[in-house]
């Protein structure tokens, strides 16, 4: 059969049956292979740009899958880069309006009016909503696109990405605390994850608060100032020589000791907390993440919650006193809200900060749980307006790719915990830092067993 003989360029107007079946093979075809539709019934120049728009797509989804099967980081770093994500919703709002344009054009081409009238409406309801569920995601796509372009630009600095050190990536982990009752914000969490950048594996190292007498290296502009450590012999220009004092000292009364601090994307007080982590742990620590306990609860509800395992019943308080008991959280699995889990991290009553810091150990493993693909694009615009509230980090956008390849291989394996508390033999009160970095050596390297000989 050739050209002039084809029913669906040439069809019979006057069989209502050959232009309805007719109807029903170009609305199929404008579904499956955008720009056929034209090309076999209607405008060849349209029908060209349909069916190349449509094999370009095509092209791009595969070598994205391929990329993505090779090599993953290649696709994250593309996906977490600002103009790049310009450029997909600017291509995405492209395809949104060729498919309402071949959609209607389809529609013309069926001439609705010669086919039998109880199909009409069945033809005409698969095109429209076939056009409104394509059309609609690429619209979609262009608005996750640009949120998250805007998030990204937000909270990650633009700058240059650090090497492993001795191949793994550290990382300070703040927990900020500002409560009415405090001058200045004051960290409440403080955690070292060490990060082997092969294999993803993390090792945490929970810092409590109260430790003392915290020592500089030589290189830290506090060294000066606290020779012995911080705070020995009770000498500090804050009310509490502690650990978390050294942020709030730093930042209300001498920000000078890190004047490039806030053209780096950090701040005074987190430089110096970064200064007296790597003087506690022996690390180097490349990059921070302070997040705003009080804001967290946000980012835990637009993920939908958590789920933990509550080992004993934790109160939630009535103010900021830690003394009056509002309402319990019970002991069990209990899966959180925000605002409970918020509570469960950093509730005091009747408990001490090593069983918080437990807690928030819980937490945080739970987020991570939930901050899976799946779980943030379809909750994508509640997780980055909270994000870009409740993080500040120097992390670079160019590293934000590796990251998350990163992650996913972290969250297959467990996390190893050293937490640097009495029950583990450390006394905040007169730390022996010298057996603190041996602790922490012996699990960022923990010793091979040896095969047996003969």
């Amino acid at each position: 059969m050739n050209l002039a003989d084809s029913p669906i360029r040439y069809p019979d107007t006057g069989s209502r049956q050959i232009m309805t079946r007719r109807g029903w093979w170009l609305v199929g075809l404008n579904v499956l292979v955008p720009g056929s539709a034209q090309s076999l019934a209607g405008n060849h120049r349209l029908g060209r740009l349909g069916l190349g728009a449509t094999l370009v797509l095509w092209a791009l989804v595969v070598v994205a899958f391929v990329t993505w099967l090779v090599a993953p980081a290649v696709v994250y770093t593309l996906a977490s880069n600002s103009i790049v994500l310009w450029v997909v919703a600017i291509t995405a709002i492209f395809y949104a309006v060729l498919w309402v344009v071949l959609t209607f054009d389809t529609l013309r081409l069926v001439r609705l009016v010669k086919t039998v009238p109880a199909a009409r409406g069945g033809i005409a309801a698969l095109a429209i909503a076939a056009m409104v569920l394509v059309s609609g995601g690429a619209a979609y796509g262009a608005y996750v696109a640009t949120t998250a372009s805007g998030f990204l630009s937000s909270v990650f600095v633009a700058g240059p990405s650090e090497p492993p050190v001795d191949g793994r990536y550290n990382v300070l982990l703040l927990g900020g605390d500002a409560g009415p009752d405090r001058e200045g914000l004051r960290p409440d969490s403080i955690r070292v994850v060490s990060i082997d950048a092969e294999t993803g594996q993390a090792v945490t190292i929970g810092l409590p608060r109260d430790l003392t007498n915290v020592p500089f290296d030589e290189s830290s502009p506090m060294r000066a100032t606290y020779p012995d450590g911080y705070g020995a012999n009770g000498v500090c220009d804050v009310d509490l020589c502690q650990l978390n004092s050294i942020y709030t000292e730093v930042e209300l009364k001498s920000p000078e000791r890190y004047p490039d601090a806030v053209a780096e994307g950090s701040e005074p007080g987190i430089e110096a907390m970064r200064d007296a982590a790597e003087g506690i742990t022996g690390l180097t620590i490349q990059y921070y993440v302070l997040i705003d306990m009080a804001g967290f609860q946000q980012l835990i509800d637009a993920l939908g919650g958590v789920t933990v395992d509550v080992p004993h019943d934790v109160p939630i308080h009535a103010d900021e006193t830690f003394t009056t008991v509002a309402e319990w959280i019970p002991a069990g699995e209990q899966h959180l809200d925000g605002y409970h889990a918020l509570w469960y991290a950093r509730s005091r009553h009747g408990t001490s900060d090593y069983d918080r810091m437990a807690r928030q150990l819980q937490i945080q493993e739970a987020v991570l749980a939930q901050f899976n693909a799946a779980n943030v694009l379809s909750k994508f615009q509640d997780v980055a307006a909270a994000g870009s509230q409740v993080v500040k980090t120097d992390v670079p956008q160019s590293m934000l790719g590796y990251f998350v390849d990163l992650a996913g291989k972290t969250r297959e394996l467990p996390i190893v915990d050293v937490p640097l508390v009495p029950d583990n033999g450390v006394d905040p009160l007169a730390p022996d830092y010298e057996a603190i970095r041996q602790m922490i050596e012996a699990a960022l390297i923990p010793p091979t067993t040896e095969p047996d000989e003969g």
